[in-house]
């Protein structure tokens, strides 16, 4: 006779103590089958929704982001520890994505269509994928879970989506309230670890949405098979600075660089200058950084992991010169998972904080001799997912950023987003669009529609 016991919950800290939060069920196959199985079954219905009334129910879940947006802080900050003014705009942007989404699909656009073929009028349908299986980071619990699930339900698919293992949170709230808004099961929510990730991944669901680290998201891509994939990988944003660039340039990098603690796939990571400037740079980047205080102006590292990742990378830098800003977390928050902000110059161009994605506040600064060294060196790393160029050289910027390895350039400026445009990698950083109406065509697969014309063809 077998006994069997049920699965310990995952325990949840706050990255600000480190002290217990509470916890959250650890989904093991049969839950993990229920949810994709209610989601199923919750397809037909939402998928023969017109646009329009698809429209009408994210808008309706947009509303209800916004009048619990209090509710979804105070989530958002126990699991990530982030400041409240870094929440509250994430909320925001939240509410936004389902409404951009709730109208774009409504505005898609198919191939040409009409009498391409004598005797024959085609057209091409847009069609949903079916269940999407969406698995959403650490770094934006909230936020990158709308940016997978506002597409993909306004495409017409349900989806089961599973958050990181330490933020559950927001998006167990999310699924609640796309049950009132969307109906049942169009939305479900599956917490626990990786492992429930693999199982979420290697369930009945038609298509799976990943973001999350480089390694991670190989072995999503096996495990997947020969089904549709989206992945967002992560990257190592190189920033070059020219001798001419723009006197802010030290503050918006500075300040980028701290925005949720560093932890953003797209901050920038490597700045790089040439001869003439480095020294400029240096000293702007150590002042700019030194203003920045862990504790007042950003957040803690996520997890212990994280933390020790970090720790790793700095231990094990070459850079000569190691420039750190300071620490003040408020009281009984010492335990937290703090960071400085970080500057590591005159370091090799092989060193491991330049070859690898630190995810935390710490820029690296290299020089070159001349602009097209500097490009290679901004090149020079499997990651290719942002980068940014500060030149008030307006041709030589534009150059530059069409040069670029990277799925999205900013001139002047750095982690400037909005619904509009397109965000997605290359190379090391995954393949697949988020945001915009082109993200509307990961989670929607074409149909040719041909008819016979002429007579006898209704016959």
């Amino acid at each position: 006779m077998s006994t069997s016991f049920p699965t310990p919950p995952v325990e949840l800290t706050d990255p600000r103590t480190g002290a217990p939060r509470g916890s959250a069920a650890r989904s093991r196959l049969p839950e993990v089958r229920a949810a994709v199985s209610a989601a199923r079954a919750a397809l037909p219905g939402w998928s023969a929704l017109t646009p329009k009334e698809r429209g009408r129910r994210l808008d309706r879940l947009a509303g209800l982001v916004e009048e619990h947006a209090a509710e979804y802080a105070a989530r958002e900050r126990a699991g990530t520890g982030k400041p409240g003014a870094e929440v509250a705009g994430e909320i925001e942007q939240v509410a936004d994505l389902f409404r951009f989404f709730a109208t774009a699909a409504r505005t898609r656009t198919a191939p040409a269509a009409g009498r391409l073929v004598a005797g024959h009028e085609s057209w091409v349908r847009w069609e949903p994928v079916g269940v999407v299986g969406a698995v959403v980071p650490w770094n934006y619990p909230l936020l990158m879970a709308a940016w997978r699930c506002a597409p993909a339900l306004a495409a017409g698919n349900t989806v089961v989506a599973k958050p990181a293992e330490t933020t559950p949170d927001s998006l167990r709230l999310l699924a609640e309230h796309a049950g009132a808004a969307l109906g049942a099961d169009v939305l479900r929510c599956v917490t626990g670890d990786r492992e429930t990730g693999r199982l979420l991944v290697e369930s009945a669901v038609d298509m799976v949405a990943f973001t999350g680290s480089g390694r991670a998201g190989a072995d999503v891509a096996v495990r997947a098979g020969t089904r549709r994939v989206s992945l967002e990988l992560g990257g190592n944003a190189p920033a070059i600075v020219l001798p001419d660039a723009p006197a802010d340039t030290w503050a918006s990098l500075a300040e980028a660089v701290t925005y949720n603690a560093g932890q953003s796939c797209a901050a920038p990571a490597r700045v790089i200058t040439l001869s003439e400037n480095y020294e400029a740079a240096v000293e702007g980047l150590a002042a700019a950084l030194g203003s920045r205080v862990a504790g007042r102006d950003f957040g803690p590292l996520n997890n212990p992991d994280q933390a020790e990742r970090y720790d790793r990378l700095v231990a094990s830098t070459g850079a000569e010169r190691n420039l750190v800003s300071g620490i003040a977390p408020a009281p009984g928050e010492e335990a937290g998972h703090w960071r400085p902000a970080r500057l590591l110059a005159d370091v090799p161009d092989d060193d491991p904080a330049v070859t690898e994605e630190v995810f935390g506040p710490l820029l690296t600064v290299q020089r070159a001799e001349g602009v097209a060294a500097a490009l290679a060196l901004a090149n020079s790393v499997p990651q290719a997912l942002a980068a940014s160029v500060w030149t008030t050289d307006l041709a030589t910027g534009l150059e530059l950023a069409a040069a670029l390895d990277a799925g999205e350039a900013w001139l002047n400026c750095h982690l400037v987003q909005t619904a509009e445009l397109p965000h997605g990698g290359r190379g090391a950083s995954g393949h697949g669009t988020d945001l915009s109406t082109l993200a509307l065509q990961e989670y929607q697969r074409p149909k040719t529609v041909t008819v016979r014309l002429g007579p006898g063809a209704g016959r």
